[in-house]
């Protein structure tokens, strides 16, 4: 992100003490550490304002808490964002190469966010398999993947692109990767069927 903008404010929040403790020195002027949850503990500044948020990533966060909790963690967060600000929440496996994230954006008028995109993300180094994505889904998706519901019919019509397309595979992960997005796209899912994504392991969906 620094490299887009140099002098971007970055607030790091942890519900562990430890861990806040333990980021303390890699604290500057840009970049701080706090603890806080889900009400994000903005400061006031020595003008009067309070801080803003444009953009929070969220990641590996509410899987840890029921699928009923998730609509409420949205509510908070977007209580303290900036109206357009984005809203990334999504799961990865341990390593990061593997996640699926919400993309949301502030409503204008409202505290409450509006889903954009739902993205999936693998860095293709080793092999591929759209079922790879199905333990990562966010919280409130990975408990639908049963017929009739949207995530598990997309999942299957990425599977069956996958097959059909599986002789790029001789070209490698990433050819294969691309294939089976723009099939997709070409079967009406909204993918973005650009190479600029997909070749980098991006398969976007747009939710809106």
């Amino acid at each position: 992100m620094r490299r887009v903008n140099p002098r971007l404010p970055v607030l790091g929040v942890e519900i562990d003490p430890a861990r806040v403790a333990a980021a303390q020195p890699f604290v500057n002027p840009l970049t701080d550490f706090r603890l806080g949850g889900f009400n994000l503990p903005l400061r006031r500044l020595p003008d009067g304002r309070t801080e803003a948020v444009r953009a929070i990533r969220a990641f590996n966060v509410l899987r840890q808490y029921e699928e009923a909790a998730v609509a409420a963690a949205y509510t908070e967060l977007a209580r303290h964002a900036l109206p357009g600000a984005l809203l990334i929440e999504g799961t990865s496996d341990p390593a990061g190469s593997v996640w699926v994230a919400h993309v949301l954006r502030r409503d204008l008028q409202l505290p409450a966010w509006r889903s954009e995109a739902l993205v999936f993300s693998a860095t293709l180094r080793a092999s591929f398999d759209p079922g790879d994505f199905q333990p990562v889904l966010p919280k409130d998706l990975i408990h639908h993947m049963q017929p009739g519901e949207p995530i598990h019919d997309l999942m299957a019509a990425w599977k069956a692109a996958a097959r059909r397309v599986s002789h790029e595979r001789v070209w490698g992960e990433r050819r294969w990767f691309m294939a089976t997005g723009r099939t997709l796209h070409a079967s009406g899912w909204p993918v973005d069927p650009r190479r600029r994504w997909l070749a980098r392991g991006f398969l976007i969906v747009a939710t809106r």
